[in-house]
């Protein structure tokens, strides 16, 4: 659930390697099949967890928030604090 955008839905991703195994990586998508009215555009589009799965953004590899609840993606060009790093509780 998120304050603004409102009920997600979570997707587990099969990670399948050359040789066909598969890793299951529970929860590691997430989309908004029905999100509040400001955030109509993105319904049905699927966000990943960086913790989960390699992300990247121009070739660099996207770094996940601190804290494992946040789905943030952080590259160099990001500045933080971020919520989830120590101290960041409440605000």
């Amino acid at each position: 659930m998120c304050e603004w955008k409102g009920a997600a839905t979570y997707w587990d991703v099969a990670d399948v390697d050359g040789s066909g195994n598969v890793t299951w990586r529970e929860a590691a998508a997430w989309s908004y099949r029905t999100p509040t009215p400001r955030f109509v555009p993105i319904a049905g589009f699927l966000s990943f967890m960086p913790s989960a799965v390699a992300c990247f953004i121009d070739g660099e590899r996207v770094r996940p928030q601190a804290g494992g609840f946040y789905g943030g993606w952080i590259t160099s060009d990001v500045v933080g604090p971020f919520k989830g790093e120590p101290g960041s509780w409440g605000w």
